[in-house]
């Protein structure tokens, strides 16, 4: 049985700040946008320079800040 939504890994500069479920084939995008609207990830980027937001699709969403 295949699952309909993919579990993707939210980090703030490598390091594990929460998970997501998204619909599988999610635009990197989407994937972007929900990472950085997650109220688990918010308070890791309060105050910083978001620099670059690697994008796994499917499995993990990388934001590295300054």
């Amino acid at each position: 049985a295949k699952e309909d939504a993919a579990e993707v890994v939210l980090q703030v500069n490598g390091k594990l700040r929460g998970r997501i479920f998204v619909r599988f084939g999610a635009s990197k995008e989407e994937l972007e946008n929900a990472a950085l609207s997650d109220p688990k990830v918010q308070p890791f980027l309060s105050g910083k320079q978001v620099v670059k937001v690697i994008v796994v699709p499917d499995k993990l969403v990388n934001i590295v800040v300054r």
